[in-house]
């Protein structure tokens, strides 16, 4: 029985080329959509699930209002983690990590060129009981437990000793001052890891734990984490958390700012912590100070639903395709009923060439997808690959083919197995009416969708757009930043000055603190010698030089800029607006703020706090991103050698980088040269919404595309059960433009009613889209106007095709045989 159905199947498929061909491509498209964008989803749902303990870490997060700003904090005070475990016996043990940054790195010996190293972390000696990577060499109980040790990652020790046995006991120099004895070699860390650490410094001996203060909410700088014991409930475990963080933040603010917590927060200012799960921490947070770039739980939601919508749209046009098709297999259905065909053995035939189409079409999908991976690792940042050896990949694609079989195949196998007999053989009924109005609800949902994508697209570049032009107060093209200039030592200075004297160079200036992401340093300043939470202000502290205001472009709207002839601008300060405006400064220039300076133990005493002097007011500028308020801040001078900035004339770009890299390798050949533009950096920033852009639009296309491989094919079927209508139309005297239009305009409304039903669920998601940012566009009613044109135009280029195709034929070769 069942090789008749598959006969029978092949058969109708070479009898029906057009139809064959737009079912298997149209669902063909649809699936590779869909497998594309499973791979994806699938990798940002397994984050940190290759750990064991997972189910048992989480990780403390602080929520800070005070002193005029708003801060989410990734990070906590190094005591958090002691503190848990010295009072909650719940916590079997704590890892914190310290970021500061990239280092320098070579291997100890002559002839040793620097490496730039971005992913080194300072951790605790418990690291890998809660991260139990795979020891190569070592003991990974007592690897991090004395001072001046590090444990490298099996590449660092390829590329460093060439092989991890060769690495044990040997030696890295970091910074060109500080050496580290290698104490064990792990197994790279999955991909899949919301951190990546290719190198781990001994916390033991870090000079930062040894003097931070005794207080939860002051000094907020390590990424914590707790292991819990088993058996504890996670949910009791907050509530017992709460209540620590609680009684800890009331003696911050008894110690600190000599009062109680319900004063403070009598003001609406507040400090809390709260307990991320470890496997929530990449999709679900988004705070200051995160150790990588997270993902979005938003936007799998929005893929996951762009590829079940592309398969129901490809599914939908199997359906369309068959019902259409209902007339030229009335007779057949008819007959096979007459002559005692059961209702069950009709299902079972369509749904065997569904199956076998679907099958076709399973084969062909994951051919493109297979030539679309390098597309889609560019698309998604992703280095992900189809998994041929997994019998898993190859059993969920056998039961798709069964799922996009019969989900496609049901309905067309139900409504042509209903025929009446009688009435099909005398030719009282084809089918084509019946269903017909279903038919259309099909086209208008696929037409719907495509045009809400292509609505988003528009929306999400006109944003993209917009943040790429506003004015941020600060010019962030021709600037050229020169990453780790530390490592040029005590020729830092002398670099600048060389390079100045070429003519392509405007200014220059040394600092780590940029406005992109660079060093950040928050702080507690008070309008008296000592904190008042009446007239404290929690700003940035930004190190910078005299030459940062004029090479950053940004501007001063009240006194003035850094003056290197002045001895006393090394106790001034330069505040931007908001910092003014928080600080209630009538007239700013020439107040007094004041800020503690060095080692306190409990509440500073008034020789604790140094005085400093506002001699100026820069312009706010966008030192974070648009979705952010603009923050408190302040420049003052100072050293912070992390990176030169150098502002270029003209558009000689290759020969300015040629410049530099020069001087630099004649004062620094050991040390690696590393350069990037400050657009670029800031453009960066951005790249998780262009990349939803961009995905947006090529699936909305992709929509489009297959919704008009169904539209052609109804088009073509309509016009053929239309031939004789339309010759006697030509014979009575009818234009070609008007059978077109006659043909086109039923098709044509289908796509209006989808316009209208479109615009406002896009406007709707995608205004909760824009509410993220604080800085957005407008919602303007032409994005909507250009979507659903850009729709109309392509369904009647695809409908018109078919109908002038039909307008033309020779009307007495379809009126012959009447």
């Amino acid at each position: 029985m069942i090789q008749n159905y598959l006969k029978i199947a092949f058969r109708n498929l070479r009898k029906n080329r057009l139809y064959s061909f737009l079912n298997i491509f149209g669902l063909s498209l649809g699936i590779a959509a869909c497998l594309l964008i499973v791979l994806y989803v699938t990798h940002e749902l397994t984050y940190d699930q290759w750990n064991p303990n997972a189910g048992r870490i989480v990780r403390p997060a602080a929520d800070i209002n005070f002193g005029g700003n708003h801060f989410e904090l990734a990070v906590v005070g190094s005591v958090v983690g002691p503190d848990a475990l010295k009072e909650m016996p719940e916590v079997q043990s704590f890892c914190r990590f310290r970021d500061y940054g990239t280092y320098l790195v070579r291997r100890d010996g002559p002839s040793q060129q620097n490496i730039r190293e971005e992913h080194v972390l300072t951790a605790d000696s418990t690291f890998f009981e809660l991260f139990p990577l795979k020891i190569l060499e070592g003991d990974a109980a007592r690897c991090l437990t004395q001072p001046d040790v590090v444990a490298i990652s099996r590449s660092r020790a390829e590329k460093y000793f060439s092989s991890p046995q060769m690495a044990l006991g040997q030696t890295l120099l970091f910074e060109n001052k500080e050496r580290k004895q290698v104490t064990a070699v792990y197994e790279d860390m999955p991909v899949n890891s919301h951190f990546r650490a290719d190198i781990l410094i001994s916390m033991n001996g870090n000079d930062e734990v040894k003097t931070d203060p005794p207080f939860w909410a002051s000094n907020n700088n390590f990424h914590t984490y707790l292991l819990l014991r088993k058996g504890v409930s996670r949910e009791a475990f907050r509530k017992k958390f709460d209540a620590l963080s609680r009684k800890k933040i009331s003696e911050t603010a008894q110690g600190l700012l000599g009062t109680t917590m319900e004063e403070v927060e009598k003001t609406g200012q507040y400090a809390r912590y709260y307990l991320q799960n470890l496997t929530d921490i990449h999709l679900h947070s988004n705070l200051n100070a995160e150790l990588a770039p997270n993902g979005n739980i938003g936007y799998v939601w929005i893929f996951s639903a762009i590829a079940a919508f592309i398969l129901l749209i490809a599914c939908i046009n199997f359906m369309n395709l068959a019902t259409a098709r209902s007339a030229g297999r009335a007779r057949e259905v008819g007959i096979r009923k007459a002559l005692g065909s059961k209702r069950s053995a009709l299902i079972g035939q369509f749904l065997s060439e569904s199956l076998l189409i679907a099958a076709f079409a399973v084969l062909l999908a994951v051919l493109l997808a297979s030539l679309a991976m390098p597309w889609h690792r560019e698309l998604t940042g992703r280095d992900l690959s189809m998994s041929w050896s997994s019998p898993v990949f190859w059993l969920s694609l056998v039961a798709g083919t069964g799922l996009v079989g019969l989900m496609a195949g049901s309905y067309p196998a139900f409504f042509l197995s209903a025929f009446d007999s009688i009435r099909v053989l005398k030719g009282q009924a084809t089918g084509i009416g019946k269903g017909g109005g279903f038919r259309n609800v099909l086209v208008v949902f696929q037409f719907s969708i495509s045009v809400a994508l292509i609505i988003a697209t528009i929306l999400v570049f006109n944003q993209l757009n917009y943040i790429q032009n506003k004015k941020l107060g600060f010019e962030k093209s021709q600037v050229i930043i020169v990453d780790d200039a530390y490592g040029l030592g005590d020729k830092l200075y002398a670099f600048r000055d060389e390079m100045l004297r070429h003519p392509a160079f405007e200014s220059a200036t040394v600092s780590g603190f940029l406005p992109v992401p660079s060093n950040r340093s928050d702080q507690l300043f008070s309008m008296n010698r000592s904190f008042d939470k009446e007239k404290s202000v929690s700003m940035q502290r930004w190190r910078v030089d005299n030459d940062y205001i004029r090479t950053m472009g940004m501007n001063i709207v009240q006194g003035r800029s850094f003056d290197p002839g002045r001895v006393t601008d090394s106790t001034g300060v330069i505040l931007n607006e908001t910092a003014a405006r928080l600080f209630k400064f009538k007239d700013p220039i020439g107040q007094k703020i004041y800020v503690p300076d060095g080692n306190f133990e409990g509440q500073p005493k008034p020789e604790d706090f140094k005085e400093m002097t506002v001699i100026g007011v820069v312009k706010d500028f966008h030192w974070a991103s648009l979705r952010e308020n603009i923050g408190a801040l302040c420049l003052q001078l100072g050293r912070s050698q992390g990176e030169i900035s150098f502002r270029y004339k003209g558009k000689e770009t290759a020969a300015v980088v040629a410049q530099l890299e020069q001087g630099w390798k004649a004062m620094s050949p050991e040390q690696p040269f590393n350069y990037r533009f400050l657009d670029d950096s800031f453009a960066r920033m951005y790249d998780a919404e262009r990349r939803v852009g961009k995905i947006a639009g090529v699936f909305g296309l992709l929509s489009i595309l297959v919704s008009c491989l169904g539209l052609f094919g109804l088009a073509a079927f309509t016009t053929e059960q239309r031939t004789k209508e339309i010759g006697i139309r030509k014979v009575l005297g009818a234009s070609v433009t008007g059978i077109t239009g006659l043909l086109a305009k039923d098709f044509m409304k289908l796509v209006l009613l989808a316009i209208v039903i479109a615009t406002p669920l896009a406007w709707y998601f995608m205004k909760q889209w824009l509410s993220d940012f604080a800085y957005r566009i407008d919602i303007q009613w032409w994005m909507f106007a250009a979507a659903g044109i850009i729709a109309a135009v392509i369904a009647f280029l695809t409908v018109s095709f078919q109908s002038v195709k039909a307008a033309l034929n020779n009307p007495v070769k379809s009126l012959r045989s009447e």
